[in-house]
């Protein structure tokens, strides 16, 4: 039965066999959407020639899909104005699956239904209710749209009837392509009578009817871009008449008044004018338009989101980059902080080690000079002991060998002291050559940090020579500035005082002469003298004399 109606409704032949034969291996259940999809564009969309009734079309659709999607709560339209809701939104809605119009269209289409029953377009309101809308979703199916015209939220104030008669209005302008539409007189072409008609004008014909319910069809006037369209005087006691001039035939039109007789010319030209350059009608042109527009706009939103993408991956890697750089800087810090570290705690730990080697040497002398104290103190007892022995000499001749045995230790002691004098004498030498490397090294830190002290001072010094350039750079223009005012309000004074002198010159014209370098030609001799102008100048003024006073006679 779906397939019958649609091959009638769509004026293609329909062919049971290839219907019985492709379903053939589907008896055992119902088909589904997928099933019958391949048979429908195979066996009759592919037939279609476009010579159809697309109301009727539509209508079967909404027929079929009605019952199921539309909601069951009471709406302020009738199924007729919601049906032709659900047209304009398959008209308006994106080319893709499944089916929605974008706010932009919604907002079209509410304005249109607005201005159709004649009131103000609120919108703030529709502003508001585009947030909510974007928030949650990119736009509203066919049966949403329906339920928010027939809520009334945005023709609060209006009856079921002016909603009605706005949505047939945007309905016959957007799907039946009635670009106007009203009761005029028209001239009759065998009686010559004028008759009263309901005149629809769409973009390649004019269709006139009894009355405005358009069963009654009484004619049509083919357009096309050979015809032409004139105001014409009133005759005949007929007013606001125009005439439409086709190939075959002339139709002589009257208007209600004025303004309706030249919106009438006015349509039916841009109407002729759009067929002569081939342009579809100004609705669906302005759709693809608006279509082109929000594909543009949404091109440009991803190549700025891609641009975006890209500086954000950019950043992130200068970001990475930077982090790294600071993670280096931070371990080259860390470095330089514990190789400083190091340092230091190598000074201070040979500063000890000296400390303690010195305190061990002044132990060391301590003790050699106590040694050497009781060997001068045992020296000098042996020494007494000597000159006793030596005064003793005479009396006790056996001591001599213990006096000699004296001799050999003494030198053994003085040998002894030599050579510790001489460890002292090395060891002071090393204490100094190690005194010595550590005050270098003092010296060589001091000596880095007095360097970059200098080159801190020299930055500031040269930061400060620059701060004062810049402020010294700042007075000058300053006192340019100043200059610059001073010449302008001369140049201006100069300029209203020679204007002021000039009009005051032309104003006396005739009094006052202003000193030239004098003409080549001869001069007019007076009783006086010399003249002060030529003979051409004198005749040049009698002509401006002349000319003047015609003028004033």
């Amino acid at each position: 039965v779906l397939s019958h109606n649609l091959c009638t409704v769509l004026n293609v032949p329909h062919d049971p066999v290839a219907l019985e034969e492709h379903f053939r291996d589907d008896d055992e259940g119902p088909v589904s959407n997928q099933g019958y999809m391949p048979y429908l564009n195979k066996f009759i969309l592919e037939k279609v020639q476009g010579n159809f009734d697309k109301v009727e079309f539509n209508r079967m659709c909404w027929t079929l899909c009605a019952k199921k999607n539309l909601s069951k709560s009471p709406l302020l339209i009738s199924d007729e104005d919601a049906f032709k809701v659900w047209v304009i939104f398959n008209f308006l809605s994106e080319d893709k699956y499944p089916l929605i119009i974008v706010p932009e269209e919604i907002e079209y289409l509410l304005k249109k239904i607005t201005e159709a029953m004649g009131a103000g377009w609120q919108q703030e309101q529709f502003d508001h209710y585009k947030i909510a809308l974007n928030t949650s979703r990119e736009g509203l199916s066919a049966w949403e749209l329906i339920d928010l015209i027939g809520s009334g939220q945005f023709s609060k104030g209006m009856d079921r009837q002016t909603v009605s008669m706005a949505i047939n209005e945007v309905f016959n302008e957007l799907i039946l392509d009635v670009l106007k539409q009203g009761y005029m007189l028209k001239k009759g072409h065998k009686r010559k009578n004028w008759m009263e008609r309901w005149f629809v004008l769409k973009p390649n014909i004019i269709s006139y009817y009894v009355s405005e319910d358009l069963k009654d069809k009484k004619g049509d006037i083919i357009l096309d871009g050979n015809c032409c369209v004139e105001a014409l005087p009133d005759k005949d006691g007929k007013k606001c008449l125009f005439l439409i001039k086709c190939l075959d035939k002339t139709f002589e039109i009257s208007a209600s008044d004025k303004k309706k007789k030249q919106e009438w010319i006015q349509a039916i030209q841009s109407t002729v004018n759009l067929l002569r350059a081939g342009s579809p009608p100004p609705h669906k042109e302005a759709r693809q338009k608006r279509k082109e527009l929000r594909q543009k706009l949404l091109a440009e939103q991803e190549e700025l989101e891609r641009q975006m993408k890209e500086l954000q991956a950019a950043n992130e890697n200068k970001q990475k980059e930077l982090e790294t750089v600071r993670k280096q800087l931070e371990a080259a810090a860390a470095r330089a902080a514990e190789e400083e570290k190091k340092r230091l705690q190598t000074q201070v730990e040979l500063q000890d080690r000296f400390s303690l080697e010195l305190e061990r040497e002044k132990m060391v002398r301590q003790k050699m000079e106590e040694q050497v104290a009781q060997k001068s103190s045992e020296l000098e007892q042996y020494l007494q002991r000597v000159r006793e022995l030596e005064e003793m000499y005479k009396q006790l001749q056996e001591a001599l060998e213990d006096e000699k045995q004296a001799r050999q230790d003494e030198e053994t002691v003085r040998k002894l002291q030599a050579r510790l004098l001489e460890e002292e004498t090395a060891k002071r030498a090393e204490l100094e050559k190690w005194h010595l490397q550590q005050q270098q090294t003092i010296q060589m830190t001091e000596a880095e940090k007095q360097e970059l002290e200098n080159q801190r001072m020299m930055k500031e010094q040269a930061l400060q020579e620059a701060m004062q350039q810049l402020k010294q750079l700042e007075l000058e223009r300053k006192e340019a500035l100043e200059q610059y005012e001073e010449v302008k309000k001369k140049l201006e004074t100069a300029a209203n005082n020679t204007k002021s002198w000039k009009d005051k010159v032309a104003h006396h014209e005739g009094l006052i002469r202003l000193i030239e370098p004098g003409s080549k030609n001869p001069h007019l001799i007076t009783n006086w003298g010399p003249a002060a102008f030529t003979e051409a100048e004198l005749e040049e003024r009698q002509r401006s004399w002349k000319g003047k006073k015609a003028t004033s006679e």
